[in-house]
């Protein structure tokens, strides 16, 4: 390391089997890291057919004790795509943080955490999270009620060269609806990334990404492919998330 810059493309702290790594900056040819990076957990669960309101409710009755250790940056649940499946993320200054904070939760009685859901819950699912450069933290407030979900396998290697694409195109882009939030994987699915967009209504959403495509400003144009794969599913906030 020379003047705080890593010319290696990643450098990992483990911590209790947990690999994480933390971006900064995306240049031509090296990555910059900050020393205290921001994380999003992002747990998804896949529940019984029609648990979702249940899940919700019991989730947000134990959540006004849980909030008083740490917050929670949005909570979704599908309403186009993968149905009965609920998306709470976490943000932690960094693994360390995470893990003290989950074992402070259950182990203090007054967070009453975890909620009581276990029998709605088919699978779960837990992944660790860097944001981008251009989303340093998730946005807050009313920006919905439509979120669209987008998330693309990457090419091993190629976040930097998507990242570098999408800085030139992102500004005009989010003239048009918000994105509130993009990022890629640390620990879990490695090489996904994910990118959720705020709109007023389904035919906003039709109409904003038309007119992007005419625009030719979206997609973003790079020097080289770097998708493999692409899903995506609209989403809506639960009434206790701090993004709606």
């Amino acid at each position: 390391m020379k003047d705080g810059t890593l010319t290696k493309a990643t450098y990992c702290n483990v911590t209790q089997k947990l690999f994480y790594c933390t971006l900064k900056e995306i240049s031509d040819k090296t990555m910059m890291f900050r020393e205290n990076p921001m994380i999003y957990e992002v747990r998804t669960y896949r529940l019984i057919p029609r648990g979702v309101p249940e899940f919700i409710d019991k989730f947000g009755k134990a959540y006004k004790n849980r909030q008083n250790l740490s917050k929670i940056a949005a909570f979704f649940h599908t309403e186009i795509g993968p149905l009965n499946e609920v998306i709470h993320i976490w943000p932690y200054k960094n693994a360390d943080e995470r893990d003290k904070k989950r074992v402070r939760s259950v182990k203090e009685k007054k967070y009453t955490w975890p909620p009581k859901v276990a029998h709605l819950q088919e699978y779960m699912q837990s992944e660790l999270f860097v944001p981008s450069p251009f989303t340093p933290t998730f946005a807050k407030g009313n920006k919905g009620p439509i979120f669209e979900w987008r998330e693309y396998q990457i090419i091993p290697g190629m976040i930097p060269e998507l990242y570098k694409s999408w800085e030139k195109a992102i500004g005009k882009r989010t003239e048009m609806s918000e994105l509130v939030m993009a990022m890629h994987t640390d620990a879990g699915d490695l090489n996904k990334f994910v990118h959720i967009w705020s709109y007023e209504s389904l035919q906003h959403r039709a109409e904003v990404r038309a007119e992007a495509v005419n625009k030719g400003l979206w997609p973003p144009k790079g020097r080289k492919e770097t998708l493999q794969t692409q899903a995506n599913k609209i989403i809506l906030a639960a009434p206790f998330s701090p993004l709606k």
